[in-house]
């Protein structure tokens, strides 16, 4: 990536926001997600970005060329997130916690401030990396398990482990980021790689080729649109797991979410006929599920994110819509 000249450098300085713009523009997107990594919420990161440019916008003058733009940006981006790290809870998935058993009522839903939010992957740059440094490559660095694990991380931890086997950083380029010296990052680099692998879900599967993934969420439209339980739970792993973030509840295995479905899901007043429409989240296939209203307006409620291993689903994180704001990020039509 260019950075910026010295004309169009020296004008910001100025006091030219059309020359600020030219130089931040390029960076925007990946800021963007860089903050979301570190917050687990595409809001928040929104905010912080926005932080970001107010203050490289007020400390411009300061800038003085002896790191690349693109390393000072992500230095006032890095640390106005772990401003914010220390002010508020840590967002989590459902699944942090025990599961439902058959049976067991839902709870209320809990705040959206608790929750890890889902991420539209036409905000990713998923090319790979040819940078050896990098351990997790942009789709994976973003699933909903990989975000989990980042946010059971201090905010350090997780700065570093973002800043140097997400993003390549060198040790030196992480420090001068953090106000660390290069043996502190590494030491934390350990720390956090190894809480990381404790965390993180472990599974020997086996990647499903595309020309099964199709076919196979094919019958996952057809089962939801019409609520046949048997055809789902054909399509789900025997330890599958289900979510309904903002309800803090989860159900763990076949049986359990085929206990859900007949009970509470596709039955009476529940159950009405549902729409299914395709997109992507986190890296994953996805789908926005409308149902109608007694006018037979079709209406946004959830947003499934799937996880697939062995050709099976594996996961569906379930995120229930109760405003239009989640479609909204993700650019889905507000009604069919």
């Amino acid at each position: 990536m260019r950075e910026p000249t010295e004309t169009t450098l020296d004008a910001a300085r100025a006091g030219d926001q059309d020359a600020f713009e030219q130089l931040i523009a390029p960076y925007r997107r990946e800021l963007r997600v860089h903050c979301y990594r570190m917050l687990g919420s595409l809001e928040d990161a929104e905010d912080i970005l926005q932080e970001t440019f107010l203050r490289a916008w007020r400390k411009l003058s300061t800038f003085e060329e002896r790191a690349t733009l693109r390393a000072w940006l992500y230095k006032i981006a890095t640390n106005a997130a772990l401003d914010l790290i220390e002010s508020q809870r840590t967002r989590m998935m459902p699944n942090a916690a025990e599961p439902l058993s058959p049976g067991d009522p839902l709870p209320q839903p809990l705040p959206d401030t608790y929750w890890i939010e889902p991420l539209p992957d036409t905000l990713v740059d998923d090319q790979p990396s040819a940078n050896p440094e990098i351990r997790y490559q942009a789709a994976e660095s973003v699933t909903l398990a990989f975000l989990a694990a980042l946010q059971r991380l201090p905010g350090r931890q997780r700065a570093v482990l973002i800043l140097r086997d997400v993003l390549g950083w060198s040790a030196k380029e992480t420090a001068d980021i953090l106000k660390m010296s290069p043996t502190a990052v590494n030491s934390a680099l350990q720390r956090a790689r190894t809480t990381i692998q404790q965390t993180r879900p472990t599974r020997p599967g086996v990647s499903t080729p595309d020309d099964l993934i199709q076919p196979l969420l094919a019958r996952y439209v057809k089962a939801w649109e019409t609520a046949d339980t048997g055809q789902l739970i054909a399509l789900l792993r025997e330890d599958a797991f289900m979510t309904m973030p903002p309800l803090p509840a989860w159900y763990r295995g076949r049986e359990a979410i085929r206990w859900f479905l007949d009970s509470i899901l596709f039955m009476p007043p529940m159950r009405k006929p549902m729409r299914l429409l395709p997109t992507r989240a986190n890296g994953s296939p996805s789908f926005a599920i409308y149902q109608p209203d007694d006018t037979g307006v079709f209406h946004p409620v959830a947003l499934h994110v799937l996880t697939i291993e062995d050709g099976l689903i594996a996961g569906i994180d379930d995120f229930l819509s109760f405003d239009g704001r989640l479609f909204a990020r993700f650019e889905l039509p507000t009604s069919l």
